[in-house]
C-alpha cells in the first residue's frame, strides 16, 4: 500500500513549516459508507491546512517579553515536541493556543478557527494536561473524568470513559477519591480529564515530570495509540529522551524565541556528531605525521585516539584507520558513538546564549 504520510518537513529556523499540498488521503468513513468512492481514496493532490497555525504571536508582561513573534505550523496527526529550558516560553505559548492566556499580538488558528473569535469551537478540539495537578480531592476518579466530558457539552458515554480509565490503569481506582491516590495516579487522572471529550489535539505540558518510569512508559504507549487514531499531540518536556523516542518534529525555544523547527531524524543527521575511539596496542606520545592536520586527539595518556566528526561526513574514519596502519600503529579495539538529541539540544541552546 502507498505511504499516505506527508513528506518530512524541511529545516526552517525560527519559523514554522508550510505544508501547501498533501498526497491522496482517505475519505471519511461516512462518505465511504454512503458509497462515495468505495475504494476509499480521493485521487490527486488536495490542499493541506495545518491543524494549528501560529503567526507573529508575541506576549509581554510590562517590560518583560515572554514571547518574541513566534511563527509555527503544526500538521494534523503529528507528534510535535517543544523543547527548551525553564523560562523559555513553552508554557506561555501553549497557554495562548489553549485560550488560557491572551496573546499580546499575532494570530492563532485551530483547525481554521481563530482562538479569539471562535473560542468555543477551538476549545472543544483541544485537550490540555498542564504541569500542575488541579483536581477536586473529594471527588471520585470516574465522576471527575465524566464531569470534565460534560463541561464540553458532550453526551454521557460510559463506554468511552471506561476505555479511557482502563488505558490509563485507573479502572480499578474508579470509585476511589482523588485524595486517596498517589501522585502518579493523580497525573493519570489529569490525562484522562484532558481526553474525556475526545479532542483532536492534545497538549502535554511536562506530563511525566516527577512520575515513575512505569507511568512514563505507559504515557509513551498511550501517545502512540492516540496518534494512530488521528490525534495531534504537542509535547513539552525536560526529558529529552521522550522527544527522541516519540516526536516527528521538534521545536527548540530559548528566551521566548523559537530557535529552530526541524524533523527529528533530519535534525539528528545534520547537527549530530559521531565519535570514533581507537584503543591502541601501544601508547603514543605524539600523533604520526600521517595525521597532521586531522582533528584527532590523544587521550588516556596516549592509550587511545579520538576523532569527532559530523554525521553527514562521508569520509574520515576509514582514512584515519588506514593511515595509522600505514604508520605501523596497531589498533586493538574500535568504538563508535553518536550524539543524542539531548546533546544536540544542549549545543543549540548553549550557542544561542
Amino acid at each position: 500500500s502507498s505511504d499516505l504520510t506527508p513528506s518530512p518537513a524541511p529545516p526552517h529556523k525560527g519559523r514554522g513549516v508550510r505544508w501547501p499540498m498533501r498526497p491522496p488521503s482517505p475519505i471519511s468513513r461516512g462518505n465511504a459508507a454512503a458509497g462515495l468512492n468505495p475504494g476509499g481514496f480521493i485521487f490527486g493532490l488536495e490542499p493541506c491546512v495545518p491543524i494549528i497555525s501560529i503567526a507573529g504571536v508575541g506576549k509581554s508582561y510590562g517590560s518583560f517579553t515572554a514571547l518574541h513573534d513566534i511563527d509555527l505550523e503544526i500538521a494534523r496527526g503529528e507528534i510535535f515536541a517543544l523543547l527548551g529550558p525553564n523560562g523559555a516560553g513553552k508554557t506561555t505559548l501553549i497557554s495562548i493556543v489553549c485560550g488560557a492566556v491572551s496573546p499580546g499580538r499575532g494570530q492563532v488558528t485551530v483547525d481554521g478557527d481563530d482562538i479569539q473569535t471562535g473560542y468555543r469551537a477551538t476549545r472543544r478540539k483541544i485537550g490540555l494536561v498542564p504541569q500542575e495537578i488541579a483536581l477536586d480531592i473529594f471527588a471520585t476518579v470516574q465522576s471527575t473524568v465524566s464531569f470534565s466530558r460534560a463541561l464540553f457539552g458532550k453526551p454521557a458515554d460510559k463506554a468511552h470513559i471506561e476505555r479511557l480509565l482502563r488505558d490509563l490503569s485507573l479502572w480499578e481506582k474508579r470509585d476511589s477519591k482523588i485524595i486517596e491516590l498517589s501522585g502518579g495516579m493523580k497525573r493519570r487522572v489529569m490525562i484522562a480529564k484532558a481526553l474525556a471529550h475526545e479532542p483532536d489535539i492534545l497538549f502535554l505540558d511536562e506530563p511525566t515530570a516527577g512520575v515513575d518510569v512505569e507511568l512514563r512508559r505507559d504515557m509513551w504507549g498511550l501517545v502512540r495509540r492516540l496518534r494512530e487514531n488521528g490525534v495531534t499531540i504537542i509535547l513539552t518536556t525536560h526529558y529529552i529522551e521522550e522527544a527522541e523516542e516519540m516526536a516527528d518534529r521538534v521545536g527548540i525555544m530559548k528566551g521566548g524565541r523559537l530557535l529552530l523547527v526541524e524533523e527529528k531524524n533530519a535534525l539528528m543527521r545534520k547537527l549530530g556528531k559521531r565519535r570514533l575511539v581507537l584503543k591502541l596496542a601501544e601508547p603514543l606520545t605524539a600523533l604520526p605525521a600521517a595525521l597532521d592536520g586531522w582533528p584527532v586527539e590523544i587521550e588516556q595518556g596516549g592509550a587511545q585516539l579520538a576523532y569527532t566528526f559530523a554525521n553527514d561526513t562521508q569520509k574520515g574514519a576509514a582514512q584515519i584507520i588506514q593511515r595509522l596502519g600505514e604508520a605501523g600503529v596497531h589498533i586493538k579495539d574500535v568504538a563508535m558513538s553518536e550524539s543524542s538529541l539531548e546533546q544536540i539540544f544542549v549545543d543549540l541552546v548553549g550557542a544561542a546564549a
